[in-house]
């Protein structure tokens, strides 16, 4: 299989209430690091922690020499294709921010031809608006949730200040957004034609 290829894949934010997911097409080929990127346009996060993608046992990031020999293989050197060969099941982990610890599991749909008239990444569906970052995780999230939606609450000014009066847990994801960042690394991946002398 070669870049006549896509992999389908749906994308769910663990522990999180209301649901975030993303349904997206990726080409075969894509190098990991890439695809990382990908991840972070899909659900608009800012790409400013570690991050490991996860397969089977075989985690993959970018490598940091103060952990020696012990952290992930480096994700530059790794297409998906590769990642996909020695994994068992369908399903592969996205670690985002180790602090927060915001994971996700990515569940592979299918592998399907490429559409000559599309161009990848595409997003096929999206579900819910991911939460604000640094804001402690699924559970430190949930629980400022909880105090942003009961003014009597002990810890409501501070929920008010970390999210804001405005902030709605159940707003829809920014799909205009999503295809402009999509398009954008499209264009960024798109082989160059070379200039005739």
């Amino acid at each position: 299989m070669s870049n006549d290829f896509v992999v389908r894949m749906m994308i769910t934010l663990d522990d999180v209430t209301p649901a975030v997911s993303r349904m997206i097409e990726v080409p075969l080929t894509i190098r990991l690091d890439r695809l990382h990127t990908v991840f972070q346009a899909a659900l608009a996060w800012t790409d400013s922690h570690l991050w490991e993608l996860t397969f089977g046992r075989t985690g993959f990031g970018i490598p940091d020499l103060s952990y020696g020999f012990d952290g992930p293989l480096n994700a530059r050197k790794a297409t998906l294709a590769e990642a996909l060969e020695g994994m068992r099941g369908k399903t592969f982990r996205y670690l985002y921010d180790f602090g927060d610890g915001w994971e996700h599991s990515v569940r592979i749909e299918g592998i399907v031809p490429a559409d000559l008239q599309t161009s990848y990444p595409r997003l096929i569906e999206a579900t819910g608006t991911r939460p604000p970052e640094d804001s402690g995780g699924p559970w430190g999230y949930a629980e400022t949730l909880q105090a942003l939606a009961d003014p009597t609450h002990e810890y409501h000014k501070d929920a008010l200040e970390a999210l804001g009066d405005d902030h709605d847990p159940h707003a829809q994801p920014d799909i205009d957004l999503i295809h402009a960042r999509f398009a954008a690394l499209a264009k960024k991946s798109a082989p160059r034609q070379r200039k005739t002398k």
